[in-house]
């Protein structure tokens, strides 16, 4: 698989950032979160002065086997039509980036359907959806590599174009029972605290959910290191998303976290790189029950908590503007001796 070169910050920058925001004209910490993610910007960029350079959220769409066992109230079809959805403008990450100023990329990881050459969809199919983890193992060892590698590449191309900022998203029916089965894996909290409603289900589909992860579970035992637990359950979106935020590390880009699915990537990648935590930013916690748990054991403080639980990236592109406003703040408030303020005695 992909080797990734992740190194922590350095912090020799830090006391320089604090002090330009401690003399900002304001009370000292006034500012709250927006002074703690201006100085993790400056860390990343290592600059008194950061910038955002073309924002960007790329949306990888994957298919599950599973999905045929009734995880989910939706048929598998919608994933190509929520594709589709996304090309012609009309989902909501695609109002959201509108609004906020983001460019799209849609990825086609690993769709059940066969697209017509579409000029802005970038297909990188792995295969047509993977298999059901009810009895068999989801991915192949290949097929992780070839996820991780494609993820890897995209970040890379958008880097080399300007981009050094990135949200994730994610479209395929079924992945929040592959997302609840990896936070159930890779941290041991119990299945039904990692398991939620998904796109909706009443009281009953819920149950049914729940009982058919016991099911899988049951089926592959215990499982001991990343490459099983990945292999077993994970989808195509998930893992190409994880290769991708890695290589984001790597480029010391800043990696905008949306939701329940996109955390249970980033909690894969951070199981081989922890240091990918220094250079994330946790934009909102999700209605899908198990977020909140999950964020707390990644130890990430939420920007925002607004009951969203759709995905697609929605809520890093809703959370960006406050993301921007740190760094200008940073860079365009007055200091007290630049505004002719009187400072603190």
């Amino acid at each position: 698989m992909q080797l990734f070169t992740i190194k922590a910050p350095h912090q020799a920058i830090k006391q320089s950032l604090q002090n330009k925001i401690n003399f900002k004209t304001k009370p000292p910490g006034a500012l709250g979160k927006l002074e703690l993610l201006a100085e993790q910007i400056g860390i990343i960029q290592q600059s008194l002065s950061p910038i955002l350079s073309q924002p960007t959220v790329v949306v990888f769409a994957g298919d599950h086997g599973l999905a045929l066992e009734g995880v989910s109230p939706y048929p598998q079809e919608v994933t190509y039509q929520m594709v589709l959805n996304f090309l012609n403008g009309g989902a909501a990450i695609n109002v959201f980036a509108r609004t906020n100023g983001l460019d799209i990329k849609v990825i086609d990881a690993g769709v059940n359907h066969d697209f017509d050459n579409l000029p802005n969809l970038i297909n990188l199919k792995v295969n047509k959806g993977t298999k059901s983890c009810l009895n068999q193992a989801a991915m192949t060892t290949t097929e992780i590599e070839e996820c991780v590698a494609n993820g890897a590449g995209i970040v890379n191309d958008l880097h080399q174009q300007g981009c050094n900022i990135i949200a994730f998203g994610e479209m395929g029916i079924g992945n929040t029972s592959s997302a609840s089965l990896l936070m159930h894996y890779f941290t041991g909290i119990s299945l039904a605290e990692s398991t939620g409603r998904g796109t909706g289900l009443d009281d009953a589909g819920l149950d049914k959910k729940l009982n058919i992860l016991k099911k899988v579970t049951e089926h592959h035992g215990r499982l001991t290191n990343w490459q099983q637990i990945m292999e077993a359950v994970s989808g195509f979106e998930i893992t190409m998303m994880c290769g991708a935020m890695l290589q984001a590390a790597e480029n010391k880009m800043i990696i905008l976290l949306d939701g329940f699915i996109a955390s249970t990537a980033y909690l894969a990648a951070s199981k081989l790189h922890p240091e990918i935590k220094d250079y994330t930013i946790a934009c909102h916690q999700s209605g899908e029950n198990g977020h909140r748990l999950l964020l707390e054991y990644l130890n990430l403080s939420p920007l925002l908590t607004l009951g969203m639980r759709l995905g697609e990236g929605t809520g890093a592109a809703i959370a960006y503007p406050i993301v921007d406003a740190a760094v200008n703040f940073l860079n365009e408030m007055a200091s007290f001796e630049s505004a002719g303020v009187s400072s603190k005695e």
